[in-house]
């Protein structure tokens, strides 16, 4: 199945823990594509530091509830500690979208829930996959992309290492 999976971190080595994360997600998940990574201002609490965020498209035989448990597994491993919602956090995972599943459970939405309105999450989708359409709204990542506020606030910083 494909996925596309979201990554933040904004303590600590913010690169390095991106990188890390997907060294990891690599050994259970067949790694195709990484966005460029991108500086962006926080999103909610805004008195904390800035994220580095990407996205990535990956291959999986895991079911989205498995493939969560896996990116829970490795937020853990890489010293995610709970924290109140928007907080700061060493890294971040989100399931953005699961092939063309939509499903709603008291764990996990797919696709993401507030993709559609988070110009850190649809700047580096837009470049892995510019056609794909919400279900639900019908609309394209382009169109998302184009509408979406707080693009300001994302810039492109580089690469990560292996793409």
């Amino acid at each position: 199945m494909e996925v596309y999976l979201g990554l933040g971190s904004n303590l600590g080595d913010r690169k390095a823990n991106l990188e890390k994360a997907l060294q990891l997600l690599g050994e259970r998940l067949t790694i195709r594509q990484v966005s460029s990574l991108y500086q962006t201002e926080p999103v909610g609490h805004k008195e904390q530091p800035m994220f580095f965020n990407a996205v990535c498209r990956a291959e999986t035989d895991l079911g989205p509830l498995q493939l969560l448990s896996l990116i829970k597994g490795i937020e853990t491993a890489l010293g995610r500690v709970p924290s109140f919602a928007g907080g700061p956090r060493s890294i971040d995972v989100d399931i953005l979208l699961y092939g063309g599943l939509s499903m709603e459970t008291a764990d996990l939405t797919i696709p993401h829930p507030r993709m559609a309105e988070r110009a850190f999450v649809l700047i580096p989708l837009l470049e892995l996959t510019p056609e794909w359409v919400h279900p639900v709204s019908g609309e394209s990542v382009k169109d998302l992309a184009a509408a979406v506020q707080d693009q300001q606030g994302v810039e492109k910083v580089g690469q990560l290492e292996g793409k």
